[in-house]
């Protein structure tokens, strides 16, 4: 009896199940320059992938990829808006051109807008959802043919917990990030038999300078999600997280 080839061993595989190796593959990540994105960017550099690393900063970008370099990664800086659906088309297509494949997105990037419904800037509103859902629509929409004429890839949409709470004066952020499940929710079951996964990954309160970049008014008094521990999770802790996500490959990804 012949032996399966690797294809049929993947689609005989019980779904959720693929291990998909790290070392070598290309894996572009969004908000690169810092927290989450910083972190997995390390992460994903220890574990030998190739990095295309997106975020607005250029300087702080070059001088993480130079960083990596120095430590025998493969990794190129690719400065753009991830608001702007142009930047990024333009830097996926750099990514394909210049490692010749894409095996990973990783849209992280993301911003918060603070407000209750009554008082929300709609401007606000409208900024955060071109960054936090028409960002990683589009770049979901450039990587898609690259990875379809190579044969699969794996897509990780950086989400939120808040998406599964009600939370009084982040229901904007929380919003943009419930759209972004549904997109990856679909994309997932729309694309699975072309081999190109979809993963959603829900961190918690992380110390990061996140909240501190949150567009609106800073509230006097900070409510802080139900169900969440008093401890902020490190970058590195979410890093692993999503390092674990990439390997095995679930449909979503907690923090537990």
């Amino acid at each position: 009896m012949k032996a399966p080839t690797r294809v049929e061993l993947i689609i005989s595989l019980k779904k959720g199940t693929f291990i998909m190796e790290i070392r070598d593959k290309v894996v572009l990540i969004t908000g690169a320059s810092a927290g989450i994105g910083l972190a997995t960017a390390r992460r994903f550099a220890a574990a030998g992938a190739k990095l295309a690393l997106v975020a607005r900063s250029a300087d702080i970008l070059n001088h993480l990829a130079e960083e990596l370099k120095s430590r025998g990664s493969d990794a190129v800086a690719l400065p753009a808006d991830v608001s702007d659906p142009k930047q990024v088309q333009r830097v996926i297509e750099e990514t394909d051109r210049h490692f010749g494949r894409l095996d990973v997105v990783i849209n992280n990037v993301g911003q918060a807008a603070r407000g209750t419904i009554a008082d929300l800037n709609p401007d606000d509103f409208r900024k955060i959802f071109d960054l936090n859902v028409m960002g990683p629509l589009t770049a979901m929409q450039a990587a898609i043919p690259i990875m379809r004429e190579q044969g699969g890839g794996l897509i990780i949409n950086i989400s939120s917990v808040v998406t599964k709470m009600n939370i009084s004066g982040i229901g904007a952020y929380a919003a943009t990030k419930s759209a972004l499940n549904m997109l990856s929710e679909t994309a997932r079951g729309e694309l699975a038999s072309e081999q190109i996964r979809v993963i959603s990954v829900y961190p918690r309160v992380t110390a990061t300078d996140f909240g501190k970049n949150a567009l609106g008014v800073r509230s006097a008094r900070r409510q802080q999600p139900q169900g969440s521990s008093n401890q902020p999770d490190t970058p590195e802790f979410v890093a692993e997280k999503i390092l674990a996500a990439a390997l095995n490959e679930p449909d979503e990804q907690y923090m537990e």
